[in-house]
């Protein structure tokens, strides 16, 4: 089978996770033997062709340049170079069997090719606008955002979500039929010990704490949904009874409001805000912090405690989102309120001050990770999903439609 999977983001190009996702899942597919053509638009860099494992191959195309009209004006005129490069790899390679397109930012190119070639669409929905922003369509980007992602889900043969919270936001915001969609977790690779021995370990923990105190962490983007404000509200507490460091790593629009939050709180010398961390330095994070903290108000999945529990790092989330399918409360993590500082202080302080329940925790999490979440897993789910639509295709009235014409 050959796949064309549009993307707006690949690596060097990363906004959220989707990026990682598909560098991640695109080997383990061709490995299990689809050939997948991956086309994004060159936005960050990255050759404008590449091979990145045997049947994988990634296609930059060249984004126009748009000035001065909107984010939404400059997706449009991406979307259509998208379409004459997607025409163009469909000539060299000899067509395609399916389309796999993820999330809002390429669906026009996607919908094109998918109605001109006359080949069943597969969507994967990494989040919603109307999620990220509490279920507030508040302005007219968010409105257009949302009609995108209805159109998506609508021409979509079979449209893939990270976890069930996701499926059950598919039916309610698009009226998306159950019965239309799977529910594939995300995955995630366990990263080999970063230090060669304890000496190596404690040298880059005192980077960042002293030897008295206890390390919490949080990485990721920087934005109100991620619930930030309520980690900072929550600190004094943590504070009372435990000299605990917060480090929270990671860049976004919402980063200088949660550093003039700090300071009102007078948390300066408690709280580091390090910026972007490479994840060769998120992994050391880490494996020498305590506690990782992750207070999402809207979490389609939560992949960051995935990371941690691959890292066997104790984990405290909040009881929203994907996040809940993802972590066992009191067997894999602690699971608190969201948006509440006194429910995330009693869950940080609780990991804190029972370690060897936290390990037992965090053994449970790596087993979990190993078997549950692994990408061979992920990818032979996902290739059940292509099959299917495939099957269906071939015996359509649509595709005898097409053959006729």
């Amino acid at each position: 089978m050959r796949v064309l999977m549009l993307t707006w983001e690949y690596p060097p190009h990363l906004i959220g996770g989707l990026g990682k996702h598909i560098a991640d899942l695109l080997p383990v597919l061709a490995a299990e033997g689809v050939e997948v053509v991956v086309l994004t638009p060159r936005l960050r860099g990255g050759a404008e062709y590449e091979i990145v494992a045997p049947g994988a191959q990634i296609f930059r195309a060249h984004p126009p340049y748009v000035n001065g009209h909107g984010f939404i004006a400059q997706v449009e005129q991406t979307n259509r170079e998208l379409e004459q490069a997607g025409r163009a790899l469909y000539e060299q390679f000899g067509g395609f069997d399916l389309i796999h397109n993820h999330d809002w930012l390429t669906t026009r190119a996607a919908i094109a090719l998918k109605q001109e070639w006359r080949i069943p669409m597969v969507a994967t929905v990494h989040s919603t606008e109307r999620g990220r922003r509490q279920g507030v369509l508040s302005d007219d980007h968010a409105r257009r955002v949302h009609d995108i992602e209805w159109q998506l889900t609508y021409e979509a043969w079979r449209v893939i979500v990270c976890s069930h919270f996701m499926a059950a936001q598919m039916t309610e915001y698009f009226h998306t039929p159950s019965d239309k969609i799977n529910a594939v977790p995300n995955g995630v690779y366990v990263p080999p010990n970063p230090f060669r021995n304890a000496e190596e370990r404690l040298a880059f923990r005192r980077r960042y704490v002293a030897d008295e105190q206890r390390l919490a962490f949080y990485v990721g983007r920087i934005v109100y949904e991620k619930g930030l404000q309520v980690l900072l509200d929550a600190w004094h507490q943590v504070l009372a009874q435990v000299n605990t460091r917060l480090v929270i790593a990671g860049t976004g629009p919402y980063l200088n409001s949660l550093r003039t939050q700090a300071e009102r709180l007078g948390l300066q010398e408690h709280v580091l805000f390090p910026g972007f961390v490479s994840d060769e330095e998120r992994d050391c994070l880490y494996h020498v912090a305590d506690v990782a903290a992750f207070p999402s108000l809207y979490e389609p999945f939560g992949i960051v405690a995935l990371e941690a529990f691959a890292a066997e790092c104790p984990v405290v989330v909040s009881q929203t989102g994907g996040l809940m399918e993802v972590v066992r409360h009191h067997e894999t993590g602690i699971i608190v309120y969201p948006g509440s500082a006194g429910s995330l202080a009693w869950g940080i302080l609780h990991t804190l001050q029972h370690p060897d329940w936290s390990q037992a925790r965090v053994v449970n999490a790596l087993n979990e990770v190993r078997d549950n979440y692994n990408w061979r897993h992920i990818a032979r789910s996902t290739i059940a999903v292509y099959n299917q639509v495939y099957e269906e295709w071939l015996v359509s009235s649509w595709r005898k439609a097409g053959i006729t014409r």
